[in-house]
């Protein structure tokens, strides 16, 4: 079964600000948020696509 966590429990996982972590969506360089109703307001993201997130970040790393 899939998570969902919503912008306080992304950030809590990801060393950003809010600005910064939407600048990085409209670049594509973070997953997008999944609309949670009619209301486009209401949106969390997949945990799964956040790991798989954080691993690449780390994979950069080691790679370099």
């Amino acid at each position: 079964m899939r998570k969902l966590s919503r912008l306080p429990q992304v950030l809590e996982r990801v060393p950003l600000s809010r600005a910064q972590l939407y600048q990085m969506i409209s670049e594509g360089r973070f997953p997008k948020p999944i609309k949670l109703g009619e209301n486009a307001r209401a949106v969390a993201w997949d945990d799964a696509e956040i790991d798989l997130w954080i691993e690449a970040r780390i994979a950069d790393r080691e790679a370099a």
